[in-house]
């Protein structure tokens, strides 16, 4: 059993070294080099450095004892006053070896003997602190990791919900233009072919180019120019659609299908045949890094019944959802929704 947790201690000790062996040969290097400079300029140069050499041998002692077992204790059972008296308990330990190994290094030089077994509470306390000084500096070190572990987490669910999220939507818009271009295809339209054309280079950005986090903010409103083709061209004159893109888009990027959502709820839940000249415009304004995008549709004054409420609710659900992840504190997001019309304010701040 003693021999299993002595190959245990060793593998810890093994492991610390390996990992940060360059980090450590420069920190007791420069320690060393600042005392022997510091007490060499006392007396015998070539007596301080075996001096020096002990003191940092022993400092290394306390500190890699602690590292990779004394702390570790203390991560374990969270007792601060046994870590402190096993520290306590190592130094005092360590303080008369330390001492006799130096007090016969000084064999031919009685005074500094008796200065150095009067100063022994002071190499006591000098012990103590190296090793309290380890366990702040592994503390540390643990706070970093469990940050790097958060952020990675973090990051992680991230990346899966606005996976989840987005492969919501897809399916959704999908799900409704196939619906319309099937109503379509059982008139005979002329229109069915051009929708397909449209419908085929959007699910081109969607499959291929909306994997990225970001995308170029010019594709996104690209991306929407056809949408709005596609409607007009299903709508026919049931419908007035405007579109005006103000400012410069340059190299901004923006997380693939952000307008789309409120879009497809102005034309779902806005256009009817009750609605003798239906609309819905779409204002896009950019200044380098700020977007605003406003949407006002004309509204259908009667009741719609609720499952078709709830069911056009899941693109503004997810929006919402993402803009809360993507855009944290980047957004301002405001709906109107009035007897006869309805108006989304959208304002990002974009990236380039």
């Amino acid at each position: 059993m003693s021999s299993l947790v002595n190959d245990k201690m060793m593998n810890r000790i093994f492991s610390v070294l390996r990992k940060e062996s360059a980090t450590h040969i420069i920190f007791w290097s420069i320690l060393f080099l600042l005392f022997t400079v510091v007490e060499g300029s006392k007396g015998n140069m070539l007596l301080t450095i075996k001096k020096e050499i002990i003191n940092i041998g022993f400092f290394a002692l306390i500190v890699y004892l602690n590292i990779v077992y004394i702390f570790p204790k203390y991560v374990e059972n969270k007792n601060l006053f046994g870590h402190l008296l096993n520290l306590f308990v190592i130094a005092l330990l360590i303080t008369p070896i330390k001492t006799l190994i130096i007090f016969f290094l000084h064999n031919n030089d009685p005074q500094a003997q008796a200065t150095l077994l009067k100063n022994q509470i002071y190499i006591f306390f000098s012990t103590f602190l190296v090793g309290l000084s380890s366990s702040i500096y592994s503390i540390f070190r643990e706070w970093l990791r469990s940050q790097r572990e958060k952020q990675e987490l973090q990051k992680q669910t991230l990346t899966s919900e606005l996976r989840f999220l987005k492969s919501q939507i897809n399916p959704h818009f999908l799900f409704n233009t196939l619906n319309n271009l099937y109503a379509l295809t059982l008139k005979k339209s002329d229109l069915a072919p051009e929708i397909v054309l449209k419908l085929s280079e959007m699910m081109r950005y969607m499959l291929y180019e909306c994997n990225e986090r970001r995308v170029p903010l010019s594709k996104e409103v690209n991306y929407l120019k056809n949408y709005l083709e596609l409607e007009k061209l299903r709508q026919g004159k049931n419908i007035k659609t405007n579109l005006i893109v103000q400012g410069e888009i340059g190299s901004q990027m923006i997380a693939p299908l952000m307008f789309i959502p409120f879009v497809e709820n102005s034309f779902k839940h806005g256009i009817s045949d009750s609605i003798s000249e239906g609309y819905v415009n779409i204002e896009i304004l950019i200044s380098d890094q700020d977007l605003q995008i406003n949407i006002v549709n004309s509204k259908i004054t009667r009741l719609s019944p609720p499952n078709k409420i709830k069911s056009g609710g899941i693109g503004l659900v997810n929006i919402r959802r993402r803009l809360n992840l993507i855009y944290p504190e980047e957004y301002i997001l405001d709906i109107q929704d009035s007897p006869n019309e309805y108006r989304v304010e959208l304002g990002l701040t974009l990236v380039h």
